[in-house]
C-alpha cells in the first residue's frame, strides 16, 4: 500500500487538524481545460474516454498538474449504473444524455436487473485502479456515484428535465412503482460504490444532483431514505483507514440535519446556503464541502479574491471544512481564474487553521 503524501481532504472530512483548508473542484477534470478537449478529440467520444481506463486516468489527473488540488475524482459519469440495467446511455451534442429506453411501468422496473459492479461496470473498476496506480499516493482518490432519486429521473424522464413530469406523476400516481425502482438502484448503487472502495477510492461522494427539486415530505421518502440505505451498507474501513462519505444534495440546504443523520462523515452544500449557519445547525456531528458559486470564475482575481476570503470567514476557524464549488465548474471558464481561485485559497486560509 502506498503511503499517501497528502492526506489534508480526509482528514478534513473526519473533522481532523489540518494546516490549510483543503480543495477539489466538483468537475475539475472537463471542458473548461483545453488538454481535457484534446483527451476527448482522440478518444472519440465522451463514452470512449469513460470506458478506456488510460484516458479516464490521463484527464484525471490534468487537473493535478495544473492546480495544487487536494483530491483526484474518478473521471466517469453518475447515469453508468442505468446504462449498466440496459438502457442505452448516449449524448446528444449540445443537449446532455439521453437513454434509448424509458423506465414508465412496474413491468419495466421488473424486468431491470440489478447490476453486478465488478462484472458489468467493470472499465469504472479498472479506471479506479489505473488512476490509483498513477497517484502513487500524490492525493487521495474520490469515487462517485449519483443518487437513486437522481438516477430514477434520468431514467423515468429519458434525459434532463427542467418540470420532471414523468417521474413526479409517476411519484404522485404510482409511488410504489417508484419504490420499487428506488429499491433497485439503492441496492445496485451500494455494490457500486463498495467495488469503487475495493478497487481504490479512499473516499465517495453521492450526487442528489436532482434532490432539491423534491417537495419536503417527498425528499424524505424519495431520495434521503435511499441514500440513508446506502451510507449504512458502504465499506466504511480499508487499507487500514477510515473511508469517508459525502452526500450532496444540491438546493437541500434546508435538509442538512436529517442529512446529517444517515451517519454520512460530510455533507456538501452549493452557494445558496450559508456555511456559518450550516455549521450552526450541525455542529461537529459532520464535516461540510463547498460553498462557491462556480459563476464567480468569471469575476476578476480581485472579486475571486474576495469570494474565497468571504467563505473561509463564514465557515470561520477549525477543521472540518473541504473547499469546493457549489456545482460543477462551467466549461466557459478561463482556466487562469481557478489559478487565481486556487492561489488566494493558498495564502489565505492557513490563518484559519492556526492553533
Amino acid at each position: 500500500m502506498t503511503e499517501l503524501k497528502n492526506d489534508r481532504f480526509l482528514k478534513a472530512l473526519m473533522r481532523q487538524p489540518v494546516d490549510r483548508t483543503p480543495v477539489w473542484m466538483m468537475r475539475q477534470a472537463g471542458r473548461y481545460l483545453p488538454e481535457y478537449r484534446a483527451s476527448r478529440a482522440q478518444a472519440g467520444s465522451f463514452m470512449d474516454l469513460c470506458k478506456n481506463a488510460d484516458f479516464a486516468c490521463e484527464v484525471t489527473l490534468q487537473p493535478l498538474e495544473r492546480y495544487p488540488l487536494d483530491a483526484a475524482i474518478l473521471f466517469s459519469d453518475i447515469l453508468t449504473i442505468p446504462d449498466a440495467m440496459g438502457l442505452g446511455l448516449y449524448f446528444e451534442t449540445g443537449e446532455g444524455p439521453k437513454f434509448k429506453k424509458t423506465v414508465t411501468t412496474s413491468a419495466d422496473v421488473d424486468q431491470l436487473p440489478v447490476p453486478d459492479a465488478e462484472r458489468d461496470l467493470d472499465y469504472v473498476m479498472n479506471a479506479v485502479s489505473t488512476i490509483r496506480r498513477e497517484l502513487n499516493g500524490r492525493v487521495p482518490l474520490i469515487g462517485f456515484s449519483g443518487s437513486p432519486w437522481t438516477l430514477a429521473t434520468y431514467m423515468v424522464e429519458g434525459g434532463s428535465s427542467k418540470e420532471f413530469r414523468h417521474i413526479k406523476g409517476m411519484l404522485y400516481r404510482e409511488p410504489e412503482v417508484l419504490h420499487a425502482l428506488l429499491s433497485k438502484l439503492a441496492e445496485a448503487v451500494t455494490d457500486y460504490l463498495n467495488a469503487q472502495i475495493r478497487a481504490g477510492a479512499q473516499a465517495v461522494q453521492i450526487f442528489d444532483s436532482w434532490g432539491g427539486a423534491l417537495g419536503h415530505r417527498a425528499y424524505r421518502e424519495f431520495s434521503l431514505a435511499y441514500m440513508d440505505k446506502i451510507v449504512k451498507g458502504l465499506i466504511r474501513e480499508h487499507e487500514g483507514r477510515s473511508v469517508p462519505v459525502i452526500l450532496f444534495t444540491k438546493g437541500g440546504g434546508q435538509w442538512l440535519e436529517i442529512m446529517a443523520d444517515t451517519g454520512a462523515d460530510a455533507l456538501g452544500l452549493d452557494w445558496t446556503t450559508s456555511l456559518t449557519d450550516a455549521r450552526t445547525r450541525v455542529g461537529d456531528r459532520v464535516a461540510l464541502q463547498g460553498n462557491m458559486d462556480p459563476c464567480v470564475l468569471y469575476g476578476s482575481a480581485k472579486a475571486i479574491r474576495e469570494e474565497v476570503a468571504a467563505i473561509l470567514a463564514e465557515y470561520g476557524q477549525g477543521t472540518g471544512h473541504v473547499f469546493n464549488l457549489g456545482h460543477g465548474i462551467q466549461q466557459w471558464v478561463d482556466p487562469d481564474h481557478v489559478t487565481a481561485f486556487m492561489d488566494a485559497l493558498q495564502e489565505l486560509s492557513p490563518a484559519y487553521h492556526e492553533s
